[in-house]
């Protein structure tokens, strides 16, 4: 059966529709520049002054630049301050300037990670400066002026992702070492640029003067000027200094694995009811959510929303509480022997819990087609993001696939490719696709649906893949392209459990809510494991229904039980 749409021609937005959508978000950039740039009330700075320590500075002192670490927020109570932004090739231009009763800081002034722009007095300047554990006392004793703050943050680190400021990455952009380095930034939310030397001619000028060698490749150029050859995505969080640490010394109320949906609902309502909240994450924050594209059946966003920027404010959300999120970090393994629990990271360090909760989530399995497990295959992709949207401009892609995530890929790159072939196992989508995603896909005229469709081998050039061969209905046929995305069922992130005592069941998900031979309610604890003290929730957990509503709440009520747990000791 072959399924087709038939809406707009092509069913795709031209390239002059995409600049057209670009200019429209500087535009409402622009127009939210007043809730950017706010000026406080004198009543409102009164307030927060007693969170604050007075400083002086004098008309051309440099008050912090781009990289540093992040003392706090600063309110001016006299004086103009101008924010300088530069990027990877040592180029700089003003973002902003402020004046008397502004504040200074964004998003990561709230966790103390290094600033993104610099500032520069103009004239004398005093200001109160508010650090990162006040601030966050302050955002929650002042609801409305801590509203004002964090509506104010989050947009001037959209300003700043939009204007291109920050690490320069050159690479090809089919690369795949330069593809994990974007989407460590883009999960990150950190303002960054990808140049291709293949069509862009800052990229070759710089590449023709520095004579680095296709070995060196992907560079990062950092605002500090230093350059990184090829470096892998911990050493560039650790150079951007997007590595928090933590207390080892510390023993957290709980420590939380994954920091997708479900792990971020935990760190929020935990967090704030007064728990120390620690979460470990081996890519960023975000999980397989933050990669799609827009989410339609999400309660309470009737026109629906995107999952990077649902996981984007649940992060915040979580930091304004204080959880301390530490990301790229993997966990290595668990020791439930004693108390309190040991979780040991790869990189050797180690942290103490009196509660874990397991939220690592899933990963999709790479399926055994012939083909697929050439070394270094290029054009291979478990994910939708914008970085691999752009890579299929104007491109003919196959994806194989038929749950909702894969509709929510199909929708999105299908406004991107020439045209987007479909690969699923069953006669049609009705059995694994919700009604809302099957109407957006049949709605595209350059869409095509394969069904009974099995990937029999693909085939790879110098370059990329080159070309999938599968059988449909029992025809086999051949297709032309350098893109395919699998969506094809997902293996549980439990490596780290092997040896710990949790039980899992025959597929590799944790068993929960079983009820022990203990005679206390912790026994019943639904999201409680076979290892007291040790719950799991979302993806990860088995019989869970795979849905990011479901994921928050699970997130959500697990805290509940950690109360109740810790209460009884």
């Amino acid at each position: 059966m072959t399924l087709k749409g038939g809406s707009s021609p092509g069913g795709r937005v031209a390239p002059e529709d995409y600049k057209t959508v670009e200019a429209a978000q500087r535009t409402q950039i622009e127009r939210r520049r007043y809730q950017m740039y706010p000026r406080l009330t004198e009543t409102r700075v009164a307030k927060a002054a007693r969170f604050g320590t007075t400083e002086h500075w004098k008309a051309g002192d440099v008050m912090f630049r781009a990289g540093e670490q992040s003392e706090g927020m600063r309110i001016l109570t006299r004086g103009t301050v101008h924010l300088v932004v530069r990027n990877g090739f040592g180029q700089s231009h003003l973002f902003q300037e402020v004046g008397e009763r502004h504040f200074l800081g964004e998003t990561a002034t709230l966790s103390g990670k290094p600033y993104l722009v610099d500032a520069i007095a103009t004239t004398d300047v005093d200001a109160l400066l508010i650090a990162p554990e006040q601030l966050r006392s302050l955002l929650i004793a002042e609801a409305q002026l801590g509203s004002e703050i964090m509506r104010a943050f989050i947009l001037r680190r959209v300003g700043l992702i939009q204007d291109g400021s920050g690490p320069i990455l050159i690479g090809s952009s089919t690369d795949p070492r330069l593809i994990v380095l974007a989407d460590m930034l883009r999960r990150t939310n950190h303002p960054h640029r990808i140049l291709d030397p293949a069509t862009d001619d800052e990229a070759r000028d710089f590449l023709s003067k520095s004579q680095c060698a296709e070995v060196q490749m992907p560079l990062a150029l950092l605002v500090d000027g230093s350059i990184l050859y090829n470096p892998d995505e911990t050493f560039l969080a650790s150079k951007l200094g997007l590595l928090c640490g933590f207390d080892e010394s510390d023993t957290y109320d709980v420590v939380i694995v994954g920091a997708g949906p479900s792990g971020l609902a935990a760190a929020v309502y935990a967090a704030s009811e007064g728990l120390s909240v620690l979460v470990f994450d081996s890519k960023g924050f975000g999980g397989q959510a933050g990669a799609s594209a827009r989410i339609e059946n999400y309660f309470g966003f009737p026109t629906g929303i995107s999952g990077h920027v649902l996981v984007s404010r649940a992060f915040e959300q979580a930091v304004k509480f204080g959880a301390e999120i530490v990301t790229p970090t993997e966990v290595a393994k668990l020791h439930c022997t004693g108390s309190p629990l040991k979780l040991e990271l790869r990189d050797g360090r180690c942290a103490r819990a009196k509660t874990v909760v397991i939220a690592s989530g899933a990963a999709y399995r790479r399926p055994q087609i012939s083909g697929l497990d050439e070394p270094q295959i290029r054009g291979v992709y478990y994910w939708a993001s914008s970085i691999e949207g752009r890579l299929c401009q104007d491109a003919e892609i196959v994806l194989m696939g038929g749950g909702n995530s894969a509709g929510q890929a199909i929708v999105f790159l299908a406004s991107y490719a020439a045209h987007v072939h479909v690969l699923i196992r069953r006669e049609s989508l009705r059995e694994t696709m919700s009604r809302y995603l099957i109407d957006r896909v049949s709605s595209f005229a350059n869409v095509t649906i394969h069904s009974n469709s099995v990937i029999e081998s693909v085939v790879s050039d110098e370059d990329s893949l080159s070309e999938v061969k599968f059988c449909s209905a029992g025809t086999r046929t051949r297709i032309s392209t350098r893109h395919l995305f699998l969506f094809t069922g997902a293996d549980p992130a439990t490596g780290w459990l092997r040896g710990c005592g949790v039980e899992v069941d025959e597929k590799g998900f944790v068993i929960t809510g079983r009820t022990g031979s203990m005679e206390s309610a912790a026994a019943h604890f639904a999201f409680q494991t076979s290892v007291p003290g040790v719950f799991a929730v979302g993806d990860v957990r088995s019989t869970s229904t795979k849905r990011v509503a479901s994921a928050v709440g699970e997130g959500a009520a697990v805290v509940s039980e950690i109360h109740a747990l810790l209460m009884a000791e």
